[in-house]
């Protein structure tokens, strides 16, 4: 109970759901969000597992220092579990974007976990265990209007996952990526009949199944995982059939 996993972004949706999976197994539990409700969320995970310690810090992960202080109000915790779930999703196109918005995304997506990961493995090595979980995203091989940054920020995530795995494998430090499709969060724009629908044919997953299988992946010492399976495989191939021209034509008529 000495050892502790710290999940960014974990103050709703999925962080929310990897803080309970790792107190769950037995870890206590640093939760990082930019949001003064992370201390409402500490004691509800309290009232849940009384046995284990949760540490509630606001940090603004958007910025291009906040790796650093992040890791330095760490110092003094061993932590065992990094899990690098901040994030925004957005699909707009990139020039409509506010200068603000694109600076955070880069940071989020690319300056913080790469970061993150570079100060807390430093110390997972020395110690010769650990594990990191990485969340990218299916959108990461699907380069389409609206999703530029979004898609190319979880692109750099899946392609830094795999290449530090490898690196760090027979160091004691386990990389995974997660590469999740639609999760019922309510970040997306989609109507609760559809959303019901998803969910029961499987392409769309609750927060809770995501967390709990990426987990498990990870300590399993996967390099990556797909959730779900079978309909994000589908459509990574489907979109990847789909020539340029087209994608011209469906936005010169205003389709999509």
């Amino acid at each position: 109970m000495n050892k502790y996993a710290l999940v960014t972004g974990a103050s709703s949706g999925i962080g929310f759901q990897y803080a309970r999976v790792m107190a769950n197994r037995g870890y206590n539990v640093i939760i990082v969000s930019n949001e003064m409700a992370v201390n409402e969320k500490s004691d509800e995970l309290k009232k849940e597992f009384p046995d284990v310690e949760f540490v509630p810090i606001v940090c603004d992960l958007g910025r291009p220092e906040s790796a650093k202080e992040l890791y330095n109000l760490c110092i003094g915790y061993e932590v065992e579990v990094l899990i690098n779930n901040a994030g925004v999703y957005h699909d707009r196109d990139f020039l409509d974007d506010s200068e603000e918005f694109n600076k955070l995304i880069f940071n989020l997506h690319v300056n913080t976990p790469a970061m993150l990961l570079y100060f807390f493995a430093k110390d997972m090595v020395a110690r010769g265990k650990g594990y990191i979980l990485n969340m990218s995203s299916i959108t990461n091989r699907i380069a389409v209007q609206r999703l530029g940054t979004y898609g190319s920020t979880k692109a750099f995530l899946s392609a830094f996952s795999r290449s530090v795995h490898i690196e760090l494998k027979y160091k004691g430090v386990i990389v995974t990526c997660v590469r999740p499709g639609a999760v019922d969060t309510g970040l997306y724009s989609i109507r609760k009949g559809a959303t019901k629908v998803g969910l029961a044919l499987g392409y769309i997953v609750k927060p809770e199944y995501l967390a709990r299988h990426a987990v498990k992946a990870m300590f399993r010492g996967k390099a990556d995982v797909t959730i779900p399976w079978f309909w994000n495989k589908l459509l990574i191939i489907l979109v990847a059939l789909i020539p340029t021209w087209v994608l011209r034509l469906v936005r010169k008529w205003g389709i999509f």
